[in-house]
This record gives structure tokens, sequence and C-alpha cells, in this order.
């Protein structure tokens, strides 16, 4: 089983209309609600890919709760760790996607932010997910009782202890995260995956790449959640013992395919959905 320690949040999108510059307004944009937040979103993509799944997160004893919440109960996502928390709001991301599918996401944490280790003790973990959009010690408490393979996905970018890093068997980051932290992704026997947007993901281990992948051509609609649905692929592969290049395509494919509809959780490809595009190709594939 796969525990996955993270974020949900009620994602409400504003799309359509450019994405303005500070201080500028611009209209036109049609709004949707869906259900989102880093860890859920990692969760039902590794549910979707045919892993057995657990969540623990914190939501508000509000009525955003159950609907940011929906998706993963039909997804089947194990939710009995998922703690409600009266005098907390559910978190909640405003999200503006442009024409071309590019977006901005502000974050307002709620209850995210008050899952704390003392909800992990007594939880048997065995591989897990952890995501930066929930506090660091609580991460921390996690991927040391984890008795499996630890994926930590280092986004957003913040400060974290070399005692996290150190815990991790694989570090999932953007171009973006990968420059902030430098060289401290790097430790022997340790996997780091480098997305690259439109131009695939580099895999690393040791401090040596190991394998690229290009993802094969979509029609992009929406970029949101792709980068969740990569470290959920690329964590559900490297479990199912998938040698390393394989692993990287399957999850770059993935990633993908999350870019082909609107919306976080409703974009998450089923497995299926992923090898149909495997093998759709030709991707250009390399190591």
């Amino acid at each position: 089983m796969i525990t996955v320690v993270g974020s949900v949040n009620l994602d409400l999108v504003a799309s359509g209309a450019p994405l303005p510059h500070p201080g500028e307004t611009v209209t036109g944009a049609r709004l949707a609600r869906y259900p989102g937040g880093k860890g859920a979103n990692q969760a039902l993509a590794a549910a979707r890919l045919g892993q057995c799944v657990r969540l623990i997160a914190a939501v508000g004893n509000d009525d955003m709760a159950e609907e940011a919440l929906k998706l993963l109960r039909a997804g089947g996502v194990n939710l009995s760790a998922t703690h409600f928390l009266n005098g907390e709001t559910t978190g909640v991301a405003l999200i503006a996607v442009s024409p071309e599918g590019e977006n901005l996401i502000v974050v307002c944490p709620g209850a995210n932010n008050a899952l704390t280790p003392a909800d992990i003790y007594g939880q048997a973990i065995e591989h897990m997910i952890g995501v930066l959009e929930v506090p660091v010690p609580t991460l921390l408490a996690a991927a040391r009782r984890a008795t499996g393979f630890v994926a930590l996905n280092l986004a957003p970018a913040l400060p974290v202890p070399p005692e996290l890093l150190a815990e991790a068997d694989l570090l999932v980051v953007n171009e973006t995260e990968a420059a902030v932290y430098g060289d401290s992704l790097h430790a022997p026997g340790r996997y780091v995956a480098v997305s690259l947007g439109a131009d695939g993901a580099e895999l690393w281990k040791g401090g040596i790449r190991i394998a690229s992948a290009r993802p094969p051509k979509v029609h992009v609609v929406d970029t949101v959640g792709a980068g969740d649905t990569f470290c959920a692929a690329l964590t559900a592969a490297l479990i199912e013992g998938k040698d390393d290049a394989s692993a990287l395509e399957f999850a770059v494919a993935a990633g993908a395919a999350a870019c082909t509809r609107p919306g976080a959780q409703p974009s998450l490809p089923m497995r299926p959905d992923v090898e149909a595009l495997l093998k759709a190709g030709p991707a250009d594939f390399s190591a």
C-alpha cells in the first residue's frame, strides 16, 4: 500500500482569460470548482494507476470538505486517516488558467497546516509519498515510520531539513525547484526526478543522470495536475519494479495524459489511458 501524506484542497479555477500581470485585472474567465491539493491529487493518481492507496490529511469540518473529498471516495482511496477539524477551513487553491494551458496558483492552506506528527503516530506505513503542502515535521514523522519506498515531492520549494531528505529514496522536483535545492538533492543511492514540462523529464541517481524521456505529443488543455500525476506514476512504477528508463517513460506519459483534460483530479488518467499513449507513439525516449 502507498500512504500519501499531503494536502487536500478545493480548487477554484478561472480559465479562458489571459494570465494577469501584477496589478492588472482581466475579465472574461469561466469559473469551475474541482477537488485538488497535491496530496489528494497524487493519492487519486496512484489509485487510478492501480495502486492501493491511503491518504493521511486534514480538512475542515465545513461544507467544502466533502466536495474536496468526493473524487477520492469515488476512486477508492482509503480516507480512514483523513481528519475533519473543527475551527479550520478546508484548503482552497485559486487557479488562473490561460487559453494556452499555463497556470498561476495561490493556495490558502487552512486545515492542511494543522496536520501534526500526532496524526502519524500509530499509523502503519509501508510505501509513502509526501508533499510540502503540509508541515515538514509531520512528513518527517511519517517518513521515519515508513518501512518501504519513500518519495518526497519537494513542492512548493521550501527550506527542508537534511534529516527529511535523508529519509527519501526518491525526490521529485521541477526545474525551478531543482535550482533552489541544488546539490542537496543528490546523495548516494537516491533517485532524483526533474520534470521539464514539455521537454519531459530526467532521472538521476547518486548525482548521475541515468535516464531521460520526452513526452508523447498530446493536445494540451490544462497543465494543472500533470506534475502530481508524474510523481505518483514514477513512484508506482519504481515500486512495481520497472527498470529506471521504463519507469520514467511511464511517468512522463502519465503526466502528458493529465494535460489533455481540464481540472486537477478530473484530468488524472486511468492506467489503460497511459498504456495506450505509450503504445501509440512514437515518443522520443532516450537514456
